[in-house]
């Protein structure tokens, strides 16, 4: 007897992807409950963990190394991730805004978005300067600014303790760096109030040993271009300027309707807002019982409380009370491998304190590096022959590597018989059928994909411009749509919101392309499935595989990689910006490309069997044959990485199949990939191929040339 997956009833959305909200989703991998539909919301794939931001600054760790992946984590909790800034939440319509997408609905939310700064309100500051937060602006401008060559002049706005780490990270680098520097701090009162009178005298030695200028008491007139006007008239020389002060909260947390003190939520013992259903940790929030400042060590230590009492909101559980201690050890990076540690007005530095602070960060950080192996579960004792091969040792790919194989499609397809109907013209080798009523030309195309990842919206915009592919490959115009949904078990009130973002979702994509949805069908079942019927208008013949000419220059309007990246993604393998880059190709219509490559003697979408699959379905359309130019065919970002490391789709032997003839390579391997809502390959007249390409390229697709077409049958790669 067959049981279907327990059914989803009840929706948490964790907006931020904060420290705590991190170990939030740690926790929730090892231990789920059971009905709970998890999403989390970030502006991106990564979260940047501040501990190590002077570290990174001074050089002492790469980029990466300060970043939790969230799609990575969201993965191995089970939660949708949705990437985008929220903007807003509906506290009576318990609904969260993204801008660029539906509403995201809720039963129970939490924020844990950290705080903003200031700093961009300050004259000229926008124009000349850079926050310190969000880090990937800012590491991008100072390893620029680092890797010069010259004397240097460096800026820092805010004399706290973010402040002076940064300032005596930046004198450190430019030291190793053996660049002369001038370097300033800058503090409109008296830097260091914070800490105690023993600490504050061992940082401000430091300050002064790396050469770093200290001015307290001065107000920030304006920001220039090379120099900092302080309101007494003093010019303060700098190039590079940045700030670690006028942290504020959000301006949107002020328009929802909770309790607010100074602009922050105000949360009780349990965490929970003024809202019961609306809980919030870290930065963000205001202890309302016990106030603290805004320190990383409080946000790490509500985790567990935060998840016990989502659980309780989710419906399981008894609520638990946090406590905050009174004081926290503070551990100050000194610019070199050297930190201060600080606590109850004691305090202690050298190496061995820096040494202590790395294995405190490298410890947290390596919580979301070394993620728990959850096992598979175990086969049954007894089974029929051929189970543990037809699993494999990976899960099954979603998307178009999830497809049926081309053998076994040609194979049932070949032995059904013709179409008796006189307006009705099968197109060989082509997904879709020509349509003759009265003088209208019409075609039409089905497709659907298996979920891959679980925020409905997207994947609705993924398959809605994947299923438009055929019709834009045979250069007609969309007409008319029909949606085909299956959704995972859930509960009524989950299927209408879920239907409600996929269907908004779908209308948006389908009207953009010129047709309209004008029906479907939809159920439940054990995962989610969406896909598209669609007629499309012809106002001449439709391009088909079989208009080939040796000679023809290959075109193809999208990089190749997202088989790869999709299979690393659901074994939790890929790195999150990877697949956040893939996914926006992948959303990506070639609407635009169809129209400019109108004139083309051939043309198909890239999808399930791989770019060799497909262009070998055109040369044997066209009685033809082809040599690709390996080195030009452009990859996604991360592709070639996951294949070196043998990461394939589940159809990639079936692909490889096709054309056996191939030598393999990593590279090579990519080309029988098989790719979700991938580009058009199209066969053109050889001297229109650049001018084409250059269209293309200017209506924002990264198109090549990348091969051509012969007249001696096969696939070959250039020697």
């Amino acid at each position: 007897m067959h049981h279907p997956p327990l059914p989803l009833t009840r929706d948490l959305v964790l907006i931020g992807g904060g420290h705590t909200h991190a170990l939030v989703l740690r926790k929730w991998g090892m231990n789920p409950l059971p009905g709970a539909r998890v999403t989390v919301i970030n502006p991106g794939a990564n979260a940047p963990y501040s501990g190590m931001l002077p570290g990174f600054v001074a050089g002492h760790y790469q980029r990466w190394e300060l970043d939790i992946d969230l799609v990575r984590l969201a993965r191995f909790a089970g939660a949708r991730v949705i990437l985008g800034p929220v903007d807003g939440i509906d506290i009576d319509r318990r609904q969260i805004h993204v801008p660029g997408r539906p509403p995201v609905a809720f039963d129970v939310a939490s924020v844990n978005v950290g705080i903003t700064s200031d700093m961009p309100a300050l004259p000229g500051f926008a124009d000349h300067a850079v926050p310190a937060k969000p880090l990937g602006p800012f590491a991008s401008r100072w390893a620029e600014y680092l890797d010069g060559s010259g004397p240097a002049s460096v800026a820092v706005i805010g004399g706290g303790v973010a402040g002076v780490e940064l300032v005596m990270a930046m004198a450190h680098a430019l030291r190793a760096k053996t660049r002369t520097a001038q370097v300033t701090l800058i503090d409109n009162a008296r830097a260091l109030a914070a800490t105690g009178t023993k600490a504050g005298a061992t940082i401000r030695k430091a300050v002064a040993d790396l050469g770093i200028e200290l001015i307290e008491h001065a107000a920030i007139s304006r920001i220039e271009q090379d120099h900092v006007l302080l309101e007494d008239g003093r010019k303060v020389p700098a190039e590079f300027i940045t700030g670690a002060a006028g942290a504020r909260p959000y301006d949107w947390i002020t328009q929802t309707g909770l309790d607010l003190h100074d602009g922050y939520i105000r949360v009780d013992a349990h965490l929970q807002s003024s809202d019961p259903a609306i809980f919030a940790a870290g930065d963000c929030a205001h202890l309302a019982d016990n106030p603290r400042p805004k320190a990383g060590v409080y946000a790490v230590r509500e985790a567990p409380v935060l998840f016990n009492n989502l659980r309780v909101a989710l419906g399981a559980g008894k609520m638990r009370r946090y406590q905050p201690q009174k004081d926290y050890l503070k551990l100050i990076s000194l610019g070199g491998k050297s930190a201060l540690a600080e606590r109850l007005g004691t305090s202690f530095s050298g190496p061995v304190m820096w040494r202590w602070k790395n294995h405190i960060d490298q410890s947290f950080i390596n919580k979301f590096r070394n993620l728990p192996q959850m096992a598979r579960p175990a086969l049954p004792r007894h089974h029929a022959a051929g189970m543990q091969e037809t699993l494999g040792e990976k899960p099954m790919c979603g998307g178009c590597g999830a497809k049926v194989g081309r053998g076994a499609l040609q194979t049932v397809l070949s032995g059904l018989p013709k179409p008796n109907r006189d307006d009705i013209t099968p197109l060989p080798g082509d997904d879709a059928a020509l349509l003759t009523t009265g003088g209208a030309r019409q075609v039409m195309t089905s497709d659907h994909l298996r979920g891959f990842t679980d925020d409905p919206g997207l994947m609705t915009r993924i398959a809605a411009v994947h299923a438009l592919g055929d019709i834009w490959a045979m250069g007609a115009n969309p007409q008319a749509a029909t949606a085909t949904i299956i959704l995972p078990r859930m509960s009524p009130q989950l299927q209408h919101r879920t239907l409600s973002e996929i269907m908004t979702t779908a209308t948006e994509v389908i009207r953009h392309a010129g047709a309209e949805i004008v029906g479907g069908h939809s159920s439940l079942g054990d995962e989610m499935t969406i896909g598209f019927t669609l007629t499309g208008l012809c106002d001449k013949d439709p391009i088909t595989l079989s208009g080939a000419r040796p000679g023809d220059a290959l075109i193809l309007t999208k990089p190749l990689g997202s088989g790869v990246l999709m299979a690393a993604e659901m074994a939790g393998q890929a790195d999150g910006s990877w697949v956040a880059d893939a996914l926006r190709q992948m959303v990506q219509p070639q609407g635009a490309a169809s129209r400019i490559l109108a004139g083309a003697h051939a043309m198909t979408d890239v999808t399930g069997f791989g770019l060799a699959g497909h262009l070998m379905g055109m040369c044997e359309a066209s009685d033809c044959g082809a040599v690709l130019d390996l080195d030009t065919i452009p990859l996604m970002t991360g592709a070639l990485e996951l294949a070196a490391q043998g990461v394939r789709s589940t159809i990639f032997e079936d692909n490889r199949a096709i054309v056996p003839g191939i030598p393999s390579s990593d590279k090579a391997d990519l080309l029988f990939d098989p790719q979700t809502a991938g580009g058009l390959l199209a066969a053109v007249a050889s001297d229109q191929a650049h001018e084409l390409c250059e269209q293309l390229r200017h209506a924002c697709y990264p198109a090549i040339i990348i091969g051509h077409l012969t007249d001696t049958p096969g696939l070959r790669l250039q020697s």
